[in-house]
C-alpha cells in the first residue's frame, strides 16, 4: 500500500483501499462481572436481523452476528448498521446500556464473517 498525491491509501495498482470495517463487541457479562441472563440473548438479537437462505437455514446478517471470544458469547455489531438500519443499531446499543453489558471496539487481528455453512452437502 502507498499514499497517492491526495493522501489516500492505494494498492499496487492504484486502486482505493477501504479502511477495515469498524465493529463493536457486546459481551455477555455485565460491567460488575456477573453473567447476563438469559444466556441466549445473543442468538435472540442476532436472529431478529437474520434471514433464511435457499436451503431454508438461518443466515445471520453481515451487520449483526453471534461470536465466541475467549469462551464467552458475544454479539458482533458493524458500525455501518447505523446507516443501513438506524432503529436496529440504536435498539442494540440501548439494550446493552440498559443491561449494563460491556461494549468495546473489536480489536481482533483477523475478522471472520459469520459461518454460512457448517455441514457438508451430501
Amino acid at each position: 500500500m502507498q499514499q497517492n498525491p491526495r493522501g489516500k491509501l492505494t494498492d499496487e495498482r492504484g486502486g482505493k483501499v477501504m479502511p477495515q470495517e469498524q465493529k463493536l463487541v457486546v459481551e455477555s457479562v455485565r460491567r460488575d462481572g456477573r453473567p447476563f441472563r438469559p444466556a441466549d440473548w445473543v442468538e435472540r438479537i442476532s436472529s431478529q436481523l437474520a434471514g433464511f437462505g435457499p436451503d431454508h437455514r438461518l443466515r445471520y446478517s453481515e451487520y449483526v452476528h453471534p461470536c465466541v471470544i475467549a469462551g464467552m458469547k458475544c454479539l458482533v455489531l458493524k458500525r455501518s448498521l447505523r446507516e443501513q438500519n438506524p432503529a436496529a443499531y440504536e435498539f442494540i446499543l440501548k439494550f446493552a446500556r440498559d443491561n449494563q453489558l460491556s461494549i468495546q471496539e473489536d480489536r481482533r487481528a483477523q475478522h471472520s464473517p459469520p459461518l454460512q455453512e457448517r455441514r457438508k452437502e451430501g
